[in-house]
């Protein structure tokens, strides 16, 4: 029996020779059969299969990825220094300076409010009529061009008869657009900011006035730049807290905006910036309303213009219909996870945000003009946009 069962080993190995061999005039499928002996099938579709699939997985959603995983590559910054914000409308403003360990000045100072202007017109006019009563100069730029290089129209000019009650204290200018395709977004927003800072100049800022630097959609209430503006002793560069707002005052996504601004002007030392430049935080200072526009062909012309652009990885994002669905369930627009420095904080955020059912605190223009802005309140279909 051992003779035999050798005997046939050896015949199946002879055989395979004669089909597997370099001289075999065996079918192309039995060649093919035998040059995959010993390899694994499952070893072999994982491979050719699997990795290629995995592969495009992560060029679809890289990015979507690496925000997830955030907290393996990243630090969070360094803390800021939180400084209690006081204020009722009932207290003085003597005793508002000395709560805050500053004292009351002899006359209040200038203020300019300076802002870049894409297409925010509702949300320029909540700021302007919010801060109206305390500034003394507001300026503002425009460009033909949107940051990712493409043209678009004057939008504030267009509409500039609507915000006739400043007239008198604007200093307008616009800023032709360099059109260069294929650059990074922030460069042309760079050079936007960079004329702004000049027509800051050409709008008479003087030493010590007060600047505010934030986007539009970065409003400080009226009350905080009236404390600023009356007290002695303020840092010399200070950063607000504002609540941070998606869509509309609806969706109170946190509190942790900070990039708005409030400088004492020093000739040949302030420049104007939207990034981290002093440690010194004042809380609760205001409203971030981000992508709150009234109608959806808004909302697409800003996710095609602004500096994020590459969160756009989707045709199908810009869909009005997904756009309109988007806004009223809280989602996320790019289908993004939260910009967070921890998984228990990213985790935390995931899913819509929660609806709020408060109006209380929020710019008086709003509440003043309910009806008009109906869109930006909370209320059962509120979330509704034109052309959605």
């Amino acid at each position: 029996m051992p003779e035999s069962g050798y005997y046939n080993s050896k015949k199946s190995d002879d055989l395979c020779e004669d089909f597997c061999g370099e001289n075999s005039r065996s079918p192309l499928s039995t060649r093919l059969k035998c040059a995959l002996r010993g390899f694994d099938i499952k070893a072999l579709l994982l491979l050719f299969i699997g990795v290629p699939l995995l592969v495009l997985f992560i060029h679809i959603h890289g990015q979507k990825i690496t925000y997830f995983l955030r907290p393996l590559w990243d630090s969070p910054p360094k803390p800021f220094n939180m400084i209690p914000h006081y204020y009722h409308p009932n207290v003085s403003m003597e005793t508002q300076c000395r709560l805050h360990g500053w004292s009351l000045r002899e006359s209040p100072r200038r203020v300019f409010d300076a802002v870049l202007f894409s297409n925010e017109i509702d949300i320029l006019a909540v700021r302007w009529n919010e801060l109206s009563p305390y500034v003394s100069e507001f300026v503002l730029l425009e460009s033909n061009s949107t940051f990712t290089g493409s043209v678009k129209p004057l939008f504030f000019s267009e509409n500039r008869a609507q915000f006739a009650f400043a007239e008198s204290r604007l200093t307008y200018g616009t800023v032709g657009g360099r059109f260069v395709k294929g650059e990074n977004p922030f460069v042309e927003e760079s050079y936007q900011r960079v004329a702004l800072d000049q027509l800051i100049k050409i709008a008479g800022i003087k030493e010590d006035d007060l600047l505010i630097m934030s986007d539009v959609d970065e409003i400080p209430s009226g009350h905080t730049i009236d404390l600023l503006r009356w007290c002695d002793g303020i840092p010399e560069k200070l950063h607000l807290q504002l609540r941070n707002y998606l869509y509309s005052f609806e969706f109170h996504l946190d509190d942790k905006s900070w990039r708005a601004s409030v400088h004492q002007y020093k000739a040949g030392k302030t420049r104007y910036a939207h990034f981290r430049q002093t440690d010194d935080l004042l809380a609760d200072s205001g409203w971030h309303c981000s992508f709150c526009f009234r109608r959806i062909s808004d909302f697409i012309f800003k996710m095609k213009a602004y500096s994020h652009v590459d969160r756009v990885r989707f045709a199908y994002f810009l869909n009005p219909v997904r756009i309109q669905e988007v806004i009223c369930n809280g989602a996320d627009l790019f289908d993004m996870f939260p910009e967070e420095y921890t998984f228990q904080e990213i985790i935390a955020k995931l899913g819509p945000i929660l609806k709020s059912h408060s109006a209380v605190n929020l710019p008086s223009h709003l509440l003043q003009n309910a009806d008009q802005y109906k869109y930006l309140l909370p209320g059962s279909g509120n979330c509704r946009r034109d052309g959605g």
